[in-house]
């Protein structure tokens, strides 16, 4: 266990949580002491729920760790059930009172309450949040479920969606669109939307839609082997993705419908005049492991960008993203610390981010442009308007999301010519991107008599050598006036770029202060 001011996954009883929170008719009574309390908090504060999620605590404190603890947990369980009225309880400990080994569910099944009482076994401090959503979900899925007759129509269950998932909402009314378009209908979505008598009744379906694998693919192979419930491996995010699952879903029914993809504009937008220029950016992605496999394909097939770096915070999807990072001929990232991600996105030196909240924090720090692709998220990333990430709709929401951070090429050649004007010169910053207040003009830097040769210039000393070192930035840190004052010529859009390679070189050569020679050799070593 490491201690961290950030964190990509709470402990697995938040992902316990995020099921419960989805579902209605469940009760989820959690033994944990004070203090603990805090994560329900997520939901109202994030989501902007409107009210608290359906989570009950025991709430003891120091005190009472020198008597039994375990009545304590029995008045809490009794308690929900005569307040609540549930169809069923599931029953675990947080991270803190798993120290204490009260055994939740043995004390809860002693009871004898008359509705299904669903004991959870998170191992606290071997797994993370993503596992606690999988196995919560299985666990009730494997004690409610029941053989029930096939429904009339081609059916399927939507698996998956949780509370604090990303864009969850949108994405299950996106994705119930485009299969009705197809003529399947949709049984049950679970854990969000469903109840415990709908979790009874997934054996009506003909197949399973994995929306998100890590919240509900245990549950899927559940239901395969005990309801002979194919399942979809396909996320329908972009617009491979998505045609994909549509060939998918046809070949396990038989159907023959397709969605209209009238409405579809990201192929034509991406390959449009002004998004000509998003040609050969180089993004660097991290995030959950399905989000970083479809952002890739996307970024890469749909939108003309370089990935120069990928990776995943779930080290149970870490083979998949190796796998899919050796077909981009990167090494993968696997961490949750987010100290190593900063680390590799400063040497990957992108022109875009495609992560997380903590890679917007990131962005912010590198001055990198930054797009949010996966959870965890902040509340702006559960927006009032309607802004799935699958399907063909999902497709448009996400080619907007991701150009909107980027500078674009007229605005690039504008903000070049008039580098000395008091709202256009590169220290304001881009105008549509929020927190770049104009300057005052004797803080822009001096104008170049060529914008032309500057760009130039510019393109040239940021092209990297293929015999480059790694970079290592901070290890030259004296620059000469004359030299800084040429820097601000550049650019801003490529000056960092050019700043670290002059820096690379100038290391290479032992030049301990960078001149404007040194700024102009660099930059002639880098165009051969």
């Amino acid at each position: 266990m490491k201690l961290t001011v950030w964190t990509y996954e709470g402990p697995p009883h938040v992902g316990a949580m995020r099921v419960a929170t989805g579902m209605t008719g469940l009760h989820y009574v959690l033994h944990a002491p004070q203090g603990d309390t805090y994560a329900d908090l997520l939901f109202t504060m994030i989501e902007r729920r409107d009210h608290r999620p359906p989570v009950s605590y025991t709430t003891f404190q120091a005190r009472d760790l020198g008597s039994d603890t375990a009545h304590l947990f029995k008045d809490s369980c009794r308690d929900a059930y005569e307040r609540f009225k549930p169809e069923a309880i599931i029953v675990g400990a947080s991270c803190t009172a798993e120290l204490i080994q009260d055994d939740p569910g043995g004390l809860a099944e002693t009871m004898g309450l008359p509705i299904p009482v669903i004991a959870l076994e998170l191992p606290s401090y071997q797994r993370k949040e993503n596992f606690g959503c999988d196995e919560t979900f299985f666990q009730i899925v494997r004690a409610l479920a029941k053989p029930v007759e096939k429904t009339a129509r081609v059916s399927c269950n939507i698996l998956g969606p949780t509370g604090l998932g990303f864009r969850h909402r949108d994405d299950v009314e996106e994705l119930t669109g485009l299969l009705s378009e197809m003529g399947v209908d949709v049984n049950v979505v679970a854990p969000m939307r469903s109840s415990p008598s709908d979790i009874a009744r997934l054996g009506a379906a003909h197949f399973n839609v994995m929306l998100y694998p890590e919240t509900c693919e245990a549950a899927c192979r559940h239901l395969e082997r005990a309801f002979q419930q194919p399942y979809t491996k396909t996320v329908p995010i972009g617009v491979g993705a998505t045609r994909d699952f549509i060939a998918e879903v046809q070949g396990l029914t038989g159907v023959t419908g397709a969605p209209d993809e009238s409405r579809l504009r990201l192929p034509w937008w991406s390959a449009s005049v002004d998004s000509t220029y998003l040609t050969g950016k180089r993004v660097f992605l991290f995030g959950d492991a399905t989000h970083v496999k479809a952002s890739a394909r996307i970024a890469r097939d749909e939108m003309g960008f370089e990935v120069v770096g990928l990776g995943c915070y779930n080290r149970e999807f870490a083979r998949d993203i190796r796998k899919l990072a050796k077909e981009f001929g990167l090494e993968a990232l696997i961490t949750d610390d987010y100290l190593e991600v900063e680390k590799a996105i400063e040497e990957a030196a992108p022109e875009m981010i495609l992560g997380t909240q903590m890679e917007r924090h990131i962005g912010k720090r590198l001055g990198i442009p930054c797009a949010v692709i996966s959870a965890p998220v902040h509340v702006q990333d559960f927006p009032a308007r309607y802004s799935p990430q699958v399907g063909f709709e999902g497709a448009n929401v996400i080619f907007d999301t991701w150009i909107h951070p980027l500078v674009m090429g007229l605005e690039e050649h504008l903000l070049a010519m008039f580098r000395e004007d008091f709202e256009f010169h590169d220290a304001a910053g881009p105008s549509h991107h929020g927190g770049h207040a104009p300057k005052p003009m004797h803080d822009a830097p001096a104008a170049s008599a060529a914008a032309g040769a500057e760009a130039s210039m510019a393109e040239e000393t940021a092209a990297p050598s293929q015999d480059a070192p790694a970079a290592t930035g901070g290890d030259v840190t004296v620059w000469l006036a004359d030299a800084e004052k040429e820097l601000k010529k550049i650019p801003f859009f490529v000056r960092g770029k050019a700043k670290r390679n002059t820096e690379k070189y100038a290391l290479e050569q032992g030049v301990t202060e960078i001149s404007v020679d040194t700024l102009y050799e660099a930059k002639a070593h880098y165009a051969r």
